[in-house]
């Protein structure tokens, strides 16, 4: 099943169904006016949404309209908790390079995580806004996200697999020369952590068909200006799947339906594949030449995030935002 939020003037935008191949959809509002709301009531509303969206692939629904991302917010335009994690610790080795820090041994045994801002999230075509201030390091982040129904305190990798509802792509946009002053306070991002995005459509796992065993084994492409800065595997050197995130979250506190967890930026130990961020191409610049040649982004960029099946096929539909 595929659901988005279109806007429409309220903080919480206004449910629809979607169909597999992001050609068409219709209103689920007789279901469930927001999907904040389904997700609070899932296990009476998923199989009603599922109908509708059987009957939509089968095209028995005669007010259906075409789907248009550009009218999209975020599935979750503001959740009650947004908590991302770095599962490629390949990623936090190059990260932790160019800050100058040391990688604790820890984070191939216990993933790390922090709590992001979830108030406000931009739709998927929204601008990147700067606040006219480009020193500040700019960079996006490819990353895979899920959200989840009502999970209990101290759950167990196994059964945490089965809270996990639906799935999307982020944008997690960070400011790269906020960070290190940032950090060095003991406490914690805040400052360099702004708004993130994500995809105009979340699916259920089932979508993914055998892509997903709690991780989702396909690459994730990252473009700037149409030029392609990598497409990773997701699926490959994560370290923690999203079950044990979830048991990671959830250890000391309930977590609410809604939470989305991140994966962390997309990385492969096989740097063939390219990069999901910026600091990473210039930090195996650095590596390799001694010199960080790329900028991060600047006003007029625009990065697109995408995932595509076994036939080419776009799954969550773009991120495309403009600096």
């Amino acid at each position: 099943m595929k659901l988005a939020t279109y806007k429409n003037n309220t903080r919480d935008g206004r449910l629809l169904v979607v169909s597999r191949d992001l050609k068409k959809a219709t209103s689920a509002e007789k279901i469930a006016p927001t999907l904040q709301y389904a997700l609070d009531n899932w296990k009476t509303y998923e199989g009603k949404l599922r109908e509708l969206y059987e009957k939509l692939n089968a095209g028995k629904i005669n007010d259906c309209i075409d789907f248009e991302e550009i009218k999209c917010e975020s599935p979750l335009p503001r959740a009650y908790q947004w908590a991302d994690a770095s599962s490629y610790v390949t990623h936090i080795e190059l990260v932790r390079k160019s800050r100058g820090v040391e990688m604790p041994q820890s984070l191939w045994t216990d993933p790390l995580m922090y709590q992001g801002g979830s108030d406000t999230f931009f739709g998927p075509h929204d601008p990147i806004p700067l606040a006219n201030n480009e020193d500040w390091g700019v960079d996006y982040e490819a990353e895979v996200a899920i959200i989840t129904d009502d999970v209990p305190m101290g759950i167990q990798g196994d059964e945490a697999k089965s809270h996990i509802k639906l799935l999307m792509l982020v944008n997690d946009v960070s400011l790269r020369n906020l960070v290190p002053p940032e950090l060095a306070k003991g406490f914690g991002f805040f400052q360099s952590k702004p708004s993130s995005s994500f995809s105009p459509v979340a699916i259920t796992p089932d979508e993914l068909d055998e892509a997903w065993d709690g991780k989702v084994h396909l690459p994730i492409f990252s473009h700037i200006n149409n030029k392609k800065i990598g497409s990773p595997n997701a699926g490959i050197d994560m370290i923690f799947d999203f079950p044990r995130l979830i048991q990671h979250a959830a250890r000391t506190r309930n977590l609410g339906a809604g939470t989305i967890i991140g994966s962390g930026t997309v990385s492969n130990a096989d740097r063939s594949a390219g990069s999901s961020c910026l600091v990473e191409v210039r930090m195996l610049e650095k590596l390799a030449t001694g010199e960080m040649k790329t900028p991060f982004l600047k006003a007029g960029d625009i990065v697109r995030i995408e995932m595509f099946d076994k036939n080419g096929q776009s799954i969550f539909g773009k991120i495309e935002q403009t600096v």
